[in-house]
């Protein structure tokens, strides 16, 4: 989203809070009502979304990529306002759902349907915490790293998700990094798993190696910092020769739909 998801999420708290006076004023109230509720709803995420508060866990997003009850209604004025710009977003855009950055790496957008997820029965690294996990996705191995749109996960977070994709790509599984719409939480997780796998050598390459493959992505100084961090004090290895001798990080360029024989705080 264009400046911050903070920002956004306080001006459509403001202009519905508007429209709730506007029809109170007509004399709507009942009309009004949910109005105020979506305005009040969209000032708590505005909140929680500052970066000096950086709170995911208010949506209660659970380790398996659902959410409680209680959540979905308490939020769906939020919920189900993301979902639907996803939807009407992606349809517009044009953009690939996915990329492949090297070979059994890919990164991309929230999986909505089976054919929004790569080939090859993916393990799926979820960056998201106002999408859920798809029901037909659940025989995936899955990882949860809930974040805030426009914001990055932390360098410990990031770490985790390496280690466990690296875990994964040794045991030959693609790995699939998503967010929203894979230009900036994904592609901070990406630009650190492409170090660790030793196709690059620091997150900045890293970065133009995979604009290169999708051009859309945009990280903003928010990814760069927790990237700087997790450079700093990262534990997992380069793997360099175990990518150039084997299968797990070759270079390609396929996108968004398997083979046929085979600055810029935009919304991630």
């Amino acid at each position: 989203m264009g400046v911050g998801i903070s920002v956004l999420l306080g001006i459509k708290a403001t202009v519905l809070f508007l429209i709730f006076v506007s029809l109170q004023n007509l004399d709507f109230t009942l009309l009004s009502l949910p109005f105020l509720y979506a305005s009040l709803v969209s000032l708590l995420v505005s909140l929680a979304s500052l970066p000096s508060i950086n709170l995911p866990l208010l949506l209660s997003k659970n380790p398996d990529g659902t959410f409680p009850i209680w959540s979905l209604i308490i939020f769906s004025p939020y919920l189900y306002f993301v979902r639907l710009f996803s939807y009407l977003r992606r349809f517009t855009s044009g953009e690939e759902p996915y990329t492949e950055i090297c070979e059994g790496v890919y990164v991309g957008g929230w999986p909505s349907s089976v054919d929004k997820l790569p080939p090859g029965n993916p393990a799926i690294i979820d960056c998201t915490c106002e999408f859920p996990r798809k029901e037909e996705f659940k025989g995936h191995p899955y990882l949860c790293v809930p974040t805030w749109d426009t914001r990055a996960p932390q360098p410990g977070e990031i770490e985790s998700a390496v280690k466990w994709a690296l875990r994964k790509r040794a045991q030959n599984r693609p790995v699939f990094i998503h967010c929203a719409y894979g230009h900036g939480r994904s592609v901070a997780v990406t630009s650190a798993l492409l170090v660790a796998l030793g196709v690059v050598e620091d997150w900045k390459k890293a970065e133009q190696f995979i604009r290169e493959r999708r051009p859309c992505i945009s990280m903003n100084s928010v990814h760069y910092n927790a990237l700087e961090e997790w450079s700093k004090h990262r534990l997992s290895t380069p793997k360099r020769n175990e990518v150039m001798n084997g299968s797990s990080g070759v270079p390609s360029s396929a996108s968004g739909r398997p083979r046929s024989d085979g600055t810029k705080n935009r919304s991630d």
